[in-house]
């Protein structure tokens, strides 16, 4: 049986993993407590809208007014964070790209999480079959090779030869969307980390498809 997309192209956090509310957000609240003590850190909820619009790094230097020392100390905590704590992928999710490699599809992530910690979380998944994409893009200081940039996709297209049409991007967040729609991808929306309504409204608008779950996910690719 055919395939409707011979690639997707995955997000990792709160996409595949659910590491936002664990990792990231506790790990800036303890960048908070270091580098501003006296200001209250942003919710979780204002965390996740952060990364939506206008992105970690422009809220960090545009808002915050971090220097580059605190940039740099900001990293070294996240790195902390993340490395020292592994997230859960979303039940049925590893499953379901089984499934799609089966029929033979492509599994290629692009994320703003590290490559190699992004090969750990599928490395230290426990499941009857072990799993890792094909190819990973991961977070990258060069803000031209990281998304929205479309040199990941390029990458993609490249190395295995497919057309726009060929291909789904699957992410939580604007950049992703941005990133597809710039390549003229289609994009679907994960919709089973987090419910913000105006996330969700601006996904709901902008993708071809809204997954409420990971079951809907592995229904819509495995057609």
């Amino acid at each position: 049986m055919s395939l409707r997309f011979k690639c997707v192209i995955l997000d990792h956090d709160d996409t595949a993993v659910d590491s936002t509310a664990s990792i990231h957000y506790q790990a800036h609240v303890e960048v908070m407590r270091i580098l501003r003590p006296d200001q209250e850190p942003i919710s979780l909820d204002g965390w996740f809208l952060k990364n939506f619009d206008p992105g970690i790094m422009e809220y960090l230097i545009d808002e915050l007014r971090f220097d580059e020392a605190e940039i740099e100390k900001e990293y070294q905590v996240w790195r902390d964070f993340t490395t020292s704590s592994t997230p859960r992928f979303f039940p049925g999710f590893i499953e379901a790209l089984i499934k799609y490699r089966k029929r033979g599809g492509i599994v290629a992530v692009v994320s703003h999480s590290e490559k190699a910690l992004i090969e750990r979380d599928y490395l230290s998944h426990n499941g009857p079959e072990s799993f890792m994409p094909d190819i990973i893009f991961g977070w990258d200081y060069d803000e031209g090779k990281r998304k929205p940039s479309l040199y990941p996709i390029h990458g993609i297209m490249h190395t295995y030869a497919l057309a726009a049409k060929e291909m789904l991007v699957v992410d939580d967040l604007k950049p992703g969307v941005v990133m597809a729609q710039s390549a003229h991808i289609p994009v679907a929306a994960a919709g089973w980390g987090h419910s913000i309504p105006e996330i969700q409204q601006y996904m709901r608008n902008n993708c071809i498809a809204y997954f409420d779950s990971v079951e809907e996910f592995e229904s819509f690719i495995l057609t």
